[in-house]
């Protein structure tokens, strides 16, 4: 049972120990945390007259705010006291620290932690805050006496007629400028306006420049009367203070920013060395791909029409690559808030640019697959047309009836692509169309008859000759096809119309019936024409005089 206890306060001696190690490891860490708190809290400038003294610190009995603010009441309550040009400064050591006295009143304790926070000794620091203290209170006095506050005056004066001045011609300028500039640039946009056709109106123009000069008069006024405001308080010690505090809030950013501006030299030169190497290499490919299009340079297996969508996705790419290397130059690139919005813009693009990435994709693909080059005409669904012009995005087509279509290109890589214009085998395409045809009639008689339909058309080739399928034998009407080869894939439309009234002239010639989609019954009378129109109506004769007819492929 001895033994069992001896253990048990052995265990517990060791588990103290522990903690007292680790007690004590936190304690340092919380002094050190202090004490970087301390240097950046605990101390205060004492300011009189809008100058710094010197540094005090505080503690949590005595904030370094309140402690300074003591100390600068004492300096002046000694100063305005007496109007003497000499004062008695003299340090005695007390407890806290050495003891500053000016004129016999206690001004404040020079402790150890303002010598640990200045890195010096103590007295010797007391004995530099004494001469402060002392030069300080000699320009209070000196800055309210007679002479100090008539030379004020004076420099006030001169600066309101300094002012005076400045505004006045701020005012003439802000009076005249206005109607020169404008009369300048309505004379130079007359022609602007006269090559837009009034689109571009140049009393539009001239009325906007003159508001960007009175705007920029307004703004110069103002920082004018603000300086101006300031240096008048600032010649005088009682509102010193307050033209401190506006300066201050003025002039002290914008040194901050020239400042920023100047530290930032030395990456704005590697980054305009950076954009003038990647204009130098886009310039180099763009002359490499002008030498293509004209034909210096050839490439096998290049299409025309690849040269600048190349080029534009090389110059795309240097770019891109020339943005990310500049990425650790701009200034704030490697800050939170910076790195916060990249990834904020990089979501809302991801999540709300899905289709478009897939259309750009998309017009990659129907950029180099060869399925289509521009004038092509072709059949997208219901869609039939020219190509005009093919995009990342989209593609436009012109259809037969002027109308501009366009087309995503995703469509197009996903739909069927009909291409009239392509030449696979020298034949060219195959026109077809198709008409029911009673069974009385000898299939040998409907053949010959839609051939000779084929032969009457313009356009159609005469070799590989005309040939007729039967692709049906419905239930009222068996289904002739007529089929026959042409090189104009681009009159379609106007060959198949032209096919088809020669188609309705042959048959009615020869005296053949073409069934109708709903047929019942034999009627009496054949359904066909038995008079001919000799005399064509004049819109149509005026349009066949305008329109050239093709001659007969041979």
């Amino acid at each position: 049972m001895g033994n069992f206890s001896r253990f048990v306060a052995w265990t517990v001696c060791l588990c103290l120990m522990l903690g007292s190690v680790g007690f004590a490891q936190d304690v340092e860490d919380e002094v050190a945390k202090v004490g970087e708190l301390d240097e950046e809290v605990y101390s205060q400038p004492v300011i009189v007259d809008g100058e710094e003294i010197f540094v005090v610190r505080g503690s949590t009995a005595l904030p370094a705010e309140e402690r300074a603010e003591l100390v600068a009441q004492r300096i002046i309550q000694v100063a305005e006291s007496s109007e003497a040009t000499s004062i008695a400064i003299r340090s005695e050591k007390g407890e806290l620290g050495q003891t500053i006295f000016a004129d016999g009143v206690m001004i404040t304790v020079t402790t150890r932690a303002d010598a640990d926070y200045e890195q010096m000794d103590m007295v010797v620091l007391a004995s530099l805050q004494s001469e402060a203290i002392e030069r300080a209170i000699l320009e209070y006095r000196a800055n309210r006496t007679d002479e100090a506050f008539s030379q004020s005056t004076i420099t006030a004066l001169v600066w309101s007629g300094v002012f005076a001045l400045y505004c006045a011609l701020l005012l003439w300028i802000r009076k005249r400028a206005p109607h020169l500039v404008a009369r300048i640039v309505e004379r130079r946009t007359r022609a602007i306006q006269a090559a837009t056709k009034d689109i571009v109106q140049s009393s539009a123009v001239s009325n906007i420049a003159k508001f960007l000069i009175r705007l920029l008069v307004d703004l110069t006024l103002f920082t004018g009367f603000y300086y101006y405001l300031s240096f008048v308080l600032l010649s005088f010690p009682n509102t010193r203070p307050v033209a401190e505090l506006l300066i201050r809030y003025v002039t002290d950013p914008i040194i901050g920013l020239m400042q920023g501006f100047l530290s930032f030299v030395p990456n704005m030169i590697t980054i305009a060395i950076i954009v003038a190497i990647t204009a130098w290499m886009i310039k180099g490919i763009r002359l490499f791909f002008e030498s293509v299009d004209q034909g210096v340079i050839e490439l096998r297996s290049f299409e025309p029409h690849w040269v600048w969508p190349t080029y534009n996705l090389i110059r795309g790419g240097l770019i891109l690559i020339a943005a990310v290397i500049c990425f650790p130059y701009i200034p704030g690139s490697d800050s939170a808030a910076f790195q916060g919005l990249t990834i904020l813009v990089g979501v809302m693009v991801s999540l709300g640019s899905n289709s478009v990435i897939s259309n750009v994709l998309a017009g990659l693909f129907v950029l180099y697959k060869r399925s289509m080059n521009v004038g092509d005409r072709i059949r997208v669904g219901d869609f039939y047309g020219d190509v005009m012009q093919i995009r990342l995005m989209e593609t436009y087509l012109k259809s037969v009836k002027n109308e501009l279509i366009s087309i995503p290109n995703a469509t197009l890589l996903s739909t069927e692509v009909i291409n009239y214009s392509s030449k696979i085998d020298g034949k060219g395409l195959l026109l077809h169309t198709t008409v029911g045809i009673g069974y009385e009639e000898p299939r040998n008689k409907v053949e010959a008859m839609l051939v000779e339909a084929a032969h009457r058309t313009s356009g159609l080739k005469k070799s590989p000759a005309p040939f007729v399928l039967v692709t049906a034998l419905a239930d009222y009407a068996m289904n002739y096809q007529i089929n026959a080869f042409t090189t104009r894939g681009s009159y379609l439309p106007l060959l198949l119309s032209e096919l088809h009234k020669n188609i309705s002239d042959v048959f009615n010639e020869n005296g053949v019936q073409i069934m109708t989609p709903s047929y019942e019954a034999d009627t009496p009378d054949l359904k066909i024409s038995e008079t001919e129109w000799d005399e064509p109506l004049a819109h149509e004769t005026k349009q066949d005089e305008e329109t050239p007819k093709a001659k007969p492929d041979a």
